[in-house]
């Protein structure tokens, strides 16, 4: 019988198609056949995985360890110590309550509990100067209208004035002049100065009307300064229709006059340097004459020693007032503090103290630092009005201790 098996074929020879087809027969898988091999796989497998104990079958992998810590509790911030009581409760809310500046009342037999409570009042409104000018108070004169006293006695210088408010404790009048000329300066000293701060004008200066205007809305009371002869004259020459010693008492008169239709509103004249002719009994009764009849005031400077003005305010029916202390005499920053130290100084040995000041930067920047902190130490600032309204007096006496 003839072979189809490889082995017992003639080397070379190759198998013919009825052997290649009973051989393809011969090993054709069975399902049992399949199914033992996958068997056999999956027991492989599973060898492999108890002998290596690697689930990944040899793939690279990392382990990452967690370790579980208890929750953070923040600390419970421990209660303050309670304060110390004081020996004397009441001596404390007293001194509290004095350093705020407010008066508290109680009932007899009571006093001040240990935590006091001080309720600061607000500020008043702003104060409102009455307008200007008053119909019932001018007149047309030669050079345009004129202040006057109006029916019952009524005066510029008390419809104008700004009123000095209520309270106690040493009160401070400071008069800034020079104004109207250099607009930096005067928008400055409207602007920075506190509006109890009196303000007086130059009579040179273009659209005074509108300056004074400003100046008096924010509350400022308004001087007019008028131009007066010095020694050195004309070599210091305060400006157009100055005052003279030399001149006429009718011929000063209209030159004053020409001064007070600068602008209206002013409560009195200032002397703009004048320490020849307020030195001059004969040249300056007359002009003082003028200014009280016209319901006006009278402001010295202080800036001459020689002024008679004071001296004559009786005999001239005017009411006079003259600064105590020049606070830029000597127009250094250190000495304008010295000086407004000793007119605060004053106010508290006196009740009352009135300093002035020109319009320089310096001044008015040191006397605002000064009048900052000023009302915290008791001291009340009031207009200049509050030295020249009442009674023709002389409040004040000299320029130097």
């Amino acid at each position: 019988m003839a072979t189809d098996d490889i082995l017992t074929r003639p080397l070379g020879a190759k198998p013919t198609a009825g052997q290649r087809l009973r051989a393809l027969k011969r090993f054709r898988p069975t399902v049992p056949m399949v199914l033992g091999g996958v068997v056999a796989g999956l027991a492989l497998g599973l060898s492999i995985l108890v002998v290596t104990g690697d689930p990944e079958g040899g793939e690279p992998s990392a382990v990452a360890v967690i370790t579980l810590r208890e929750p953070v509790v923040a600390p419970v911030a421990q209660a303050a110590p309670k304060r110390e009581a004081s020996k004397s409760p009441s001596s404390n809310a007293d001194e509290v309550e004095s350093a705020s500046g407010v008066t508290v009342f109680r009932p007899p037999g009571t006093a001040a509990p240990g935590d006091a409570v001080v309720i600061q009042v607000p500020s008043a409104a702003p104060v409102k100067l009455n307008a200007a000018p008053d119909s019932r108070l001018v007149e047309r004169g030669r050079h345009g209208t004129l202040p006057r006293i109006g029916e019952g006695r009524l005066r510029p210088l008390d419809v104008y004035a700004r009123p000095e408010g209520s309270g106690s404790g040493p009160r401070v009048a400071i008069l800034v002049s020079g104004l109207g000329i250099g607009q930096a300066a005067t928008a400055s000293a409207i602007t920075r100065l506190p509006a109890a701060i009196s303000l007086a004008f130059a009579p040179y200066a273009g659209d005074l009307e509108r300056t004074v205007a400003r100046a008096r809305e924010a509350g400022h009371e308004a001087l007019l300064q008028a131009p007066m002869e010095p020694f050195d004259y004309p070599d210091s020459d305060p400006g157009p229709q100055t005052l003279l010693t030399t001149a006429r008492p009718p011929e000063n008169l209209d030159r004053l006059s020409w001064v007070m239709s600068r602008f209206q509103g002013f409560v009195g004249i200032v002397n703009y340097m004048g320490a020849k002719l307020t030195g001059d009994a004969a040249a300056l009764e007359p002009v003082l004459r003028e200014i009280g009849a016209r319901g006006l005031g009278f402001v010295d400077d202080g800036t001459s020693p020689r002024s008679l003005a004071t001296t004559l305010a009786g005999k001239a029916k005017v009411p006079v007032a003259r600064a105590e202390i020049v606070l830029d005499a000597l127009p250094r920053p250190e000495a304008i503090d010295r000086e407004l130290a000793r007119l605060e100084a004053q106010a508290r040995k006196n009740g009352f103290a009135f300093g002035s000041a020109s319009a320089m930067p310096m001044s008015i920047d040191r006397i605002a630092r000064w009048a900052a902190e000023a009302e915290a130490r008791g001291i009340r600032l009031v207009p200049v009005s509050a030295a020249l309204r009442g009674p023709v007096t002389t409040r004040v006496t000299s320029a130097k201790p």
